[in-house]
């Protein structure tokens, strides 16, 4: 809900926006309490156990998405996967993972997930073009800095690196900014014009 009343802000009237809710589920981080989350989290530090077929799974549920968007008569090019912190993570997950050619990813303030399970060097996928607008917040204290300065220089390695952005926003927490929503709205207008 507060994602879809922040893109109510930057809304382009000729775009469908999306905001699917994440399941609830029990997270190891939070003391197996039940909480809205995409997969499981075990910690917060690059070494950390990840929730791989957790991750696996929301990547699919996400596909399934994109197909229903497909057979509606969107094509899967002209679709734009985005989300911040764990929805985040999974966007740029799902879009080096899946067979559909898309548009682009906007990644707030996260990380790329199951990292080592991707090549070293450029990824041979139909997504091997796509935009990346990845943003972050210098002060950020759930998501490192430096998680999401490692994850750009992860996907420059494998994408063509004059399609990914990174964008760092001074002060911001693990939040968002009027300054990191225009230039959300910038990526999607121009990967999205209207046609």
């Amino acid at each position: 809900h507060g994602w879809s009343e922040a893109l109510a802000g930057i809304r382009s009237p000729h775009v469908k926006y999306i905001c699917p809710h994440a399941p609830v589920m029990p997270v190891s981080l939070n003391m197996n309490m039940a909480m809205p989350s995409w997969f499981d989290i075990a910690g917060l530090s690059p070494d950390s156990q990840e929730d791989e077929a957790g991750i696996k799974q929301a990547a699919e549920n996400v596909k399934t998405l994109i197909d229903q968007e497909v057979k509606n008569g969107i094509p899967s090019n002209r679709i734009i996967l985005g989300g911040f912190s764990q929805g985040g993570a999974l966007s740029l997950y799902t879009a080096l993972t899946t067979q559909q050619k898309l548009a682009g990813v906007v990644a707030l303030s996260c990380w790329l997930p199951l990292r080592a399970s991707f090549p070293q060097g450029p990824i041979s996928g139909v997504n091997k073009e796509i935009a990346v607008l990845q943003c972050h917040g210098d002060c950020d204290p759930l998501v490192p800095l430096m998680f999401g300065s490692l994850t750009v220089e992860k996907l420059k390695s494998m994408l063509n690196p004059a399609n990914v952005t990174f964008r760092t926003y001074s002060g911001m927490m693990h939040s968002s900014c009027i300054e990191e929503m225009m230039d959300v709205k910038q990526f999607i207008d121009k990967h999205l014009p209207p046609v």
